[in-house]
């Protein structure tokens, strides 16, 4: 181990580590946020804690299995859906009634929605830890640690960002569209389908996001609408 951390090819793949790790640890953090920001004030932190130790148990497990996922068809196509659903959910506001809905729910949905997201988002994250590591045990064991203070710290200061600013809501969601467009173009079943050109993923990214903000704002109308035509029950 020592002779390892005398050379610098050691630190500089630690710092591209470390940089991935900033990079694509705030997409988790953005997830949390999102899922956790109609929770109570205390059960907060729970909840975050809660969805990054989801987060790290599957990195570790994704890991051992990445590169055979990976190659698996309709896999990112499956995952690309299934987070563009999410970033739709996650995008409505709390029901009037969940003041009746017992606390435990909520907090349990969050956790729920959280390692869902991150199972879909962590194949990717593990991939490029795993490659900057080279192979190395120990630098792919620093990854996974220096991930953990970065979607913790991350995922509080979205959740203050979102406190103050509930408009950035759109943006959180914005950002699981992008991702999940950037994911469907990768799907190796699709690749004989799509395309050689640079603006494939980034058209696929924009549209991801456009479609989560547009459903989103679609479904909060309805909502509003629904609401607003329910006559009043008075005691």
């Amino acid at each position: 181990m020592m002779e390892w951390l005398m050379q610098p090819e050691f630190w500089m793949a630690l710092a591209q580590i470390i940089a991935i790790d900033i990079l694509l640890g705030g997409d988790n953090a953005v997830v949390i946020a999102l899922a956790c920001r109609h929770l109570p004030e205390p059960q907060r932190r729970r909840a975050i804690f809660g969805g990054v130790a989801g987060a790290i148990v599957l990195r570790i497990l994704l890991l051992f299995f990445a590169l055979q996922l990976l190659a698996l068809p309709f896999l990112k196509l499956a995952g690309a859906l299934m987070l563009l659903w999410i970033g739709i959910k996650l995008l409505q506001p709390e029901p009037e009634e969940a003041h009746e809905v017992a606390a435990g729910a909520g907090f349990f949905s969050a956790i729920k929605t959280i390692v869902i997201a991150d199972a879909v988002m962590s194949l990717d994250n593990v991939l490029a830890v795993a490659g900057a590591a080279g192979g190395n045990l120990l630098l792919v064991s620093l990854g996974v640690l220096i991930s953990i203070p970065i979607i913790v710290w991350g995922s509080q200061f979205v959740l203050r960002l979102l406190d103050r600013y509930p408009q950035v809501v759109l943006l959180g969601g914005g950002l699981l569209g992008w991702i999940a467009g950037g994911m469907l173009v990768t799907d190796v079943a699709l690749a004989s389908w799509l395309p050689e050109s640079a603006w494939v993923h980034p058209l696929a990214s924009v549209t991801g996001a456009t479609l989560v903000i547009a459903g989103g704002l679609l479904l909060n109308r309805r909502q509003r609408l629904a609401g607003a035509s329910r006559p009043e029950v008075h005691s």
